[in-house]
């Protein structure tokens, strides 16, 4: 025993010696470090942006940044897992690396990716409707204050207009007009929120922008979905480490096109001939648009905090934006708060919260007034003098400009929460049932100052210039919305095979309300600390009020149907019913169904190495309009009335002096729909080439009724009209790499689309785009033609002599123009009766284009990246209502009018003798809308990994961006892009001047 005991204790030594070396190299094995990367696209090479990067078998985790950066801790025997939507899933084993560089594949190409549908997701490939998605990083690349803006130019078929205003919201028409008096907006949903415009939506929060455009994709939501709806994905949080992303940008923008006025010598030149009278030039040559344009400052900061574990997630940020405007006085200013949490309860239940604030003000520049008298005011009186103005109205009866927006105080200020709620429940992995509620509310308080200010009509300098306002005055509005929305649905998602069964069915619930009220006195204190309702004269306070108030229920179903990834079906129903109609047509009916074909996965293309996928669809669908007045079918009644009956005694009653439509229905848009769908040459081509005809019926539209209804004006609304709207859309992107440093991207888009009035049936022709004191109407809506077309005048050139002014006859000998001269436009006779009115207008165009076309691309060097986009339509005219509005002799001209106009022996025909304005709507105002822009130019540089190791960041990427930089246009004003309603768009007045923008950005991530 004594013998074996130092045997035993010398083997346990060795043992316990063995044992701890064993421990030592697992522990040396498991030791985290960090793991910095850089994650790209593999057909592309642009970095990965949002990709989710967790520690296999763990919660921990990041996401990367814009650059494609990430950086983690981690053991440095583990595994990577780098997911996205729309790639596949990688794997990376650390291997004691602490630098990566991983590439991940388009899962299938590009159209396996999920897209946001009505109410659920989808794998692209499975859509049978026209979708398109806007990943959210390439819209925050351009320094816009709006994420709708930044959409310019990268969707077929979805046209936008923007005017460039600080604070306003752009125009976006999805495959032409389809109303003529109804709303036209598209439907915003934004996390489940339905909304009507996204101005205060923080561009740096959204992930994906989902667009769906035909009928057969918008028929979920029946009678909002006629005019398109855009589907908006905000960012949410990963489980793992927190990420902290800041990006800011700052820049100056100034007026990219201005309109070049006569100079006081050339204006005292042209108002001569003009009037027969000698004009001096004076001593001063006032540039009016010089004088209300600035140059402008902008800048955009965003913060963002995300991250979570396997039981929940979150997303904060925080941004905040200042747009000085190019306009003196005009300022937007927004602060935005976002908060997206979700919880996993348990394995079968999970629920949800987002919430958004966002408080805006608005400084407006009095533009209406000012820019009018900017074009007409006389370059001959001085601005503005030792703080007197120049009195204009020496010459003329026009306002001066720089009053106009000194002396008028113009804030708006809005307060807006959103937000949303969803609990959702799994009892079984292919059964879902989901209830969230989604709330709108506004608050909006309007104040308008005006300052008193009197003038001198003897001297060119005045206190007031030649206006006079003799008291001072404050205007106050404020209103209020609450729109709430809430959903029941479930689904239904299982595969028996080859065969995968989708089906969604629910109720919807939504209400919206709106009031307002305004309140008006004179004589309030100049102070602003002052301008409260209650310091003004009571005697001369005014007050009003109103509101509005719909509601809505509806059904809503959809099955989708998929046979081996290769034979799809897809059919919805939704039924809605509207409080804004009568009882008889409360409820509106809305069907559609989609079939498609992936032809790549039959075996008879299986071979084949061109196509990675090929896909047709077909579909068609029935959606609504029902944005009308909630009122439009009541009568009214006005009391208080007398009428003389037998002796002459007035006996006191009441009378319907209003007749309304008791029937009135929804508007109903059919459209059908076809398309191919493409990914091919190993997934560097995609593309998509689609045919649509969509046409909308029972649009509502004035028709007359007889003299001895009563009624007001004679006519009432009804529905009545039709308008089609057919098109092609063409989508290409193409993606490429050169070595494994430079990679390349290039796609485009083009649309062609024909709008047309298709019938009226009874209905008034409407005439509308009023111009001036006489309001001239310039547009009419019609049959055969599109909505708002140009209804003038036809020029047919200049009188050179008056012997050509005699010889000007009809068939019957009657001199057409006898009060016309040599310099006098020679109109068309059209209707040949010897005479010029409006019986002789012809059409003349539309401003809705032919064809609108998108390019955009990129190019990548190792750290450095560049991006571009152009955007840019064809076919389609401007009215000039800046120069049409020229009403006296003494008004200023453009420039190229004082130098281009016809003058005796010049033989000029496109432009008249100097003339004191007020002339007929005519083609004379009509010029080419045609343009194509440079929309935005990007540098970036993404510091190195070596570097960010050493400071201890993930990202840091610094940018230059060029926006609007370069256009170039037929017309001769501001800018061709014209918001406005569809019966009169298209026409100038007070245009707000396209901007070009030079900004500097930085974005860090930790």
């Amino acid at each position: 025993m004594n013998q074996m005991y130092p045997l035993t204790r010398s083997v346990s030594r060795k043992l316990s010696l063995l044992l701890l070396l064993t421990l030592l190299f697992h522990l040396a094995q498991a030791a985290d470090i960090t793991v910095t990367g850089i994650v790209r696209d593999a057909s592309s090479g642009d970095p990965a942006i949002g990709v989710t990067v967790k520690v296999k078998g763990t919660s921990t985790g990041t996401i990367t940044g814009t650059d494609g950066r990430f950086s983690l801790r981690a053991p440095d025997n583990g595994t990577l897992v780098f997911s996205s939507i729309g790639y596949e899933s990688v794997e990376v084993p650390v291997n004691g690396q602490t630098s990566l560089t991983v590439s991940i594949k388009p899962s299938a190409q590009e159209l396996a990716q999920v897209v946001v549908v009505g109410y659920g997701t989808q794998r692209k490939v499975d859509v049978t409707g026209a979708t398109v998605t806007i990943k959210g990083e390439d819209l925050f690349k351009q320094p816009v204050m709006t994420a709708t803006q930044a959409m310019q130019g990268k969707v077929a078929g979805v046209q936008i207009i923007s005017s460039g205003q600080p604070g306003s919201s752009p125009v976006i028409r999805v495959r032409g007009t389809g109303t003529a008096l109804a709303g036209t907006a598209a439907l915003f949903v934004v996390d489940g929120v339905l909304t009507d415009d996204i101005a205060n939506i923080n561009t740096a929060d959204i992930v994906n922008v989902d667009v769906l455009k035909d009928a057969s994709a918008t028929a979920i939501y029946g009678s909002r979905g006629a005019n398109g709806v855009v589907i908006i994905t905000t960012k949410k949080g990963a489980a793992g480490k927190m990420s902290i992303n800041y990006t800011v940008n700052a820049g100056v923008r100034s007026a990219a096109n201005l309109v070049k006025m006569a100079n006081a010598a050339e204006y005292a030149n042209y108002v001569s001939a003009a009037s027969g009278n000698l004009v001096q030039p004076g001593t001063v040559s006032t540039d009016w648009y010089g004088q209300i344009l600035r140059q402008g400052f902008q800048q955009n900061h965003n913060l963002s905090i995300s991250g979570g574990s396997e039981k929940g997630t979150y997303f904060l940020s925080l941004g905040y934006l200042t747009d000085q405007g190019i306009v003196i006085d005009n300022q937007y200013k927004r602060l935005t708060l976002r908060s997206n949490n979700e919880y996993k309860l348990s394995e079968k239940l999970k629920a949800g919260v987002t919430a958004s604030y966002s408080n805006g003000d608005n400084q407006i520049a009095n533009l209406g007034s000012a820019y009018n008298n900017a074009y007409r005011a006389a370059p001959i009186i001085p601005a503005k003098v030792g703080g007197r103005y120049g009195n204009t109205s020496v010459y003329q009866n026009v306002g001066n400009a720089v009053l106009d927006i000194e002396n008028n105080n113009n804030n708006v200020k809005d307060n807006r929460l959103q937000g949303a709620a969803y609990l959702e429940y799994k009892p079984v992995t292919w059964l879902t049932f989901r209830s969230s509620m989604g709330a709108d509310w506004i608050n909006t308080n309007g104040r308008v100052y005006n300052y008193k200010f009197e003038n001198d009509t003897v001297t060119f300098l005045s206190p007031g210039g030649n206006q006079r306002n003799p008291n001072s005055n404050l205007s106050f509005k404020n209103e209020k919305t609450l729109h709430w929305t809430w959903d029941n649905t479930v689904t239904f998602n299982r595969t028996f095979g080859r065969h995968t069964i989708t089906a969604l069915a629910g109720t919807t619930a939504e209400q919206f309300t709106y009031t307002w009220f305004t309140a008006f006195r004179k004589d309030v204190p100049a102070a602003p600390n002052l301008w409260y309702i209650g310091t003004g004269n009571a005697n001369t306070s005014t007050n009003d009020g109103n509101g509005d108030k719909w509601s809505r229920n509806s059904y809503i179903g959809r099955l989708n149907y998929n046979y081996d990834d290769t034979y799809l079906l897809t059919a919805t129903l939704r039924a809605d019913g509207s409080s804004r109609f009568p009882k008889n047509n409360r409820w509106g009916y809305f069907p559609s169904v989609g079939v498609g074909w992936v032809i790549s996965n039959e075996n008879f293309l299986k071979g084949q190495n061109l196509f990675q996928t090929l896909k047709l669809r077909a579909s068609w669908g029935r959606v609504g309009n029902d944005r009308i007045p909630s009122d439009a079918f009541t009568v009214t009644v006005t009391p208080n009335l007398a009428y003389p009956f037998g002796g002459g005694i007035a006996t006191p009653g009441s009378a319907v002096t209003q007749i309304k439509d008791p029937n009135l229905k929804w508007e109903t848009t059919e459209e059908t729909d076809f398309a191919v769908e493409f990914s091919a040459l190993k997934g560097r081509l995609t593309g998509e080439i689609g045919y649509y005809n969509k046409k909308a019926s029972d649009l509502l539209i004035n028709v007359k009724v007889p003299s001895v209804s009563g009624d007001g004006d004679g006519v009432v609304l009804t529905n009545a009209a039709s308008i089609r709207n057919q098109g092609l859309e063409v989508m290409l992107n193409w993606r490429g790499k050169i070595t494994e440093d430079l990679s390349y991207r290039i796609g485009g888009n083009l649309t062609l689309n024909k709008n047309s009035v298709i019938g009226l049936n009874g209905g008034q022709p409407i005439l509308d785009g009023g111009i001036g004191a006489a309001q001239q109407y310039t547009t009419r809506t019609d049959n055969g033609q599109p909505v708002g077309s140009f209804y003038v005048l036809k020029v047919l050139g200049v009188f050179q002599t008056d012997d050509e002014v005699a010889a000007y006859k009809n068939a019957q000998g009657t001199v057409i123009q006898p009060s016309a001269s040599a310099g006098s436009f020679k109109y068309q006779d059209t209707n040949g009766d010897g005479k010029i009115d409006d019986n002789d207008r012809v059409f003349a165009g539309a401003y809705q284009p032919k064809a609108y076309f998108g390019v955009n691309g990129g190019i990548t060097y190792k750290s450095f990246d560049l991006s571009f986009d152009i955007y840019g339509n064809v076919g389609n005219q401007v009215y000039n209502g800046k120069k049409a509005f020229r009403q006296a002799v003494t008004d200023n001209v453009e420039r190229s009018m004082a130098y281009g106009r016809w003058t005796p022996g010049s033989g000029i025909q496109n432009e008249p003798a100097a003339n004191a304005g007020n002339l007929p709507a005519s083609t004379y105002y009509l010029e080419s809308g045609s343009f194509v822009r440079l929309n935005n130019v990007t540098l970036g540089y993404a510091l190195p990994e070596t570097v960010l190791k050493r400071l201890g960041i993930s990202t840091i990427r610094v940018f230059a961006t060029l926006q609007n930089i370069y256009t170039n246009k037929k017309y001769s004003g501001f800018t061709s892009e014209l918001p406005g309603d569809p019966t009169k768009s298209g026409i100038e007045l007070n245009a707000y001047p396209t901007t070009k923008t030079i900004a500097f950005g930085l974005n860090l991530g930790f």
